[in-house]
């Protein structure tokens, strides 16, 4: 069994010192935030200062891996994750009442949604590490470098810790998308890791309700996005009655920052008919209008072409990959990769490339879709572009009145297929065909506002 220091606690780096502690691996987590996610979950998501995790309070929709991942390796954090208020959506929840499912095919089962707070997860995972025998939790302590032995290549041999060296056979780097081992490894002598970042152009804004007690829990069978040719809208159901609505724009949208008043805000989300309909709902504020930017796609390799830039240390989580938020494959991802580490800490520990190339064949692909789907993004929204061509417009709308395509299009967006693979059988053509025949005056459109809509809903708020 091996030594390992995971530095960074937040979901991944939880998440993978519970299942190595599970396999009997002795863990010693490193967080330097004194604070743990508690008991106290309104008080926890919307009054601590996180400057190092932005993404904390943005919305999450947590994917079909993470409920995977957690109901193999920890079946009691899913079940505290539920009973914490977090809730399961199907995609074919979706037809529930409006016509027949079609036949039960393998994996159907796993196409669920945790509609939850990100805070609910790690108080969870906290609370479960906690309980973990093999896991000894540090926190308020700030891991400052890494001990490195010279060789070919060379080799980390744990972590530094003031004046106090914490030695491991493995180190887990799970400290975000700030991570500062890159830095650490080009200081000790080492290659430097192979970055691949791409900035998305694109930031968001989001305010935070609760529905009334009094009042509906759902607005009815109401899509959660809508688009204009320069913004997205969306709607985040979450856990205890708490919803999310978000707004996307360019960069470079003059009109961006006019957004961050609470009232500019919500009168430019009732433009889109996803929002409005939860806003109709009269729920009640439960934040100001948080906005993040500066968003880029990231991947961080340690191996380069001629093998690890170093042994005896991994990444995970947002060390390693991390995506547009808005799309939340984030969680998913880094469960994943801590599921994979448990699994082969041994032979990871004595020789880290089999990781190395799990990750390029299993999470890689969708880092390469991501930054392609954001490059698209970003220039229609900046463009204020024409909606896509029919045939692309169809097959988005056909999967709300079609369950095969509701299939391919939940296989993509919980990760099982890439959207070539779900979206290229003949199943799929034929029944999109079939849609588009039945609807020959179908045209694609925006749901949302033109842009002298919008300028009249923001100017003479603003």
């Amino acid at each position: 069994m091996a030594r390992v220091a995971v530095v960074g606690g937040g979901i991944s780096g939880l998440g993978t010192a519970l299942m190595l502690g599970r396999r009997g691996h002795a863990v010693t987590l490193f967080e330097q935030d004194g604070r743990e996610a508690g008991e106290d979950l309104d008080r926890d998501f919307f009054q601590w200062d996180r400057p190092r995790v932005p993404q904390a309070v943005q919305p999450h929709s947590l994917l079909a891996p993470v409920r995977t991942v957690l109901r193999a390796e920890a079946p009691d954090v899913y079940a505290d994750l539920l009973a914490r208020g977090a809730r399961e959506y199907h995609e074919f929840d979706w037809f529930s009442g409006h016509g027949g499912l079609p036949p039960h095919r393998d994996g159907d089962e796993d196409l669920v949604t945790l509609r939850t707070r990100r805070i609910v997860l790690e108080a969870a995972l906290a609370a479960a590490v906690r309980r973990e025998s093999g896991v000894d939790v540090q926190r308020g302590l700030r891991v400052d470098g890494l001990a490195v032995r010279e060789g070919r290549p060379p080799r980390v041999t744990g972590v530094r810790v003031g004046a106090d060296t914490c030695l491991a056979d493995l180190v887990v780097d799970a400290s975000g998308r700030r991570s500062p081992v890159p830095r650490w490894l080009i200081e000790a002598g080492c290659r430097p890791p192979v970055v691949d970042s791409h900035r998305t152009g694109i930031a968001y804004l989001c305010r935070w309700y609760r529905l009334r007690a009094d009042g509906p829990r759902e607005p009815g069978r109401v899509k959660t996005g809508s688009a204009a040719p320069f913004a997205l809208a969306g709607v985040f159901p979450s856990d205890n009655d708490t919803f999310a609505v978000h707004l996307v724009l360019s960069t470079g949208d003059p009109t961006r920052g006019a957004l961050t008043d609470p009232a500019v805000f919500e009168a430019a989300a009732r433009r889109f008919p996803a929002t409005a309909a939860w806003l109709d709902l009269a729920p009640e504020p439960q934040s100001a209008v948080l906005a993040m930017a500066g968003l880029d796609n990231r991947w961080t390799a340690l191996a380069d072409g001629d093998g690890p830039v170093v042994t005896g240390l991994v990444n995970a989580g947002d060390s390693l990959i991390h995506t547009n938020p808005t799309s939340g494959h984030g969680v998913s991802l880094g469960l994943r990769a801590a599921q994979y580490l448990a699994t082969h800490a041994d032979q990871v520990a004595a020789d880290p490339l089999g990781y190395h190339a799990w990750t390029e064949r299993s999470l890689r692909p969708w880092f390469d879709a991501q930054v392609a789907a954001d490059r698209a993004t970003a220039q229609r929204l900046a463009e204020s572009a024409p909606p896509p061509d029919r045939r692309a417009a169809a097959v988005a709308a056909c999967a709300f009145d079609d369950p095969v395509v509701m299939r391919a299009r939940a296989q993509v967006r919980h990760l099982v297929r890439t959207a070539d693979e779900a979206y290229g059988t003949d199943e799929v053509d034929r029944h999109v065909s079939a849609w588009l025949a039945a609807r020959p005056d179908f045209s694609p459109r925006y749901d949302g506002p033109t842009r002298d809509q919008w300028e009249e809903t923001l100017v003479p708020v603003g």
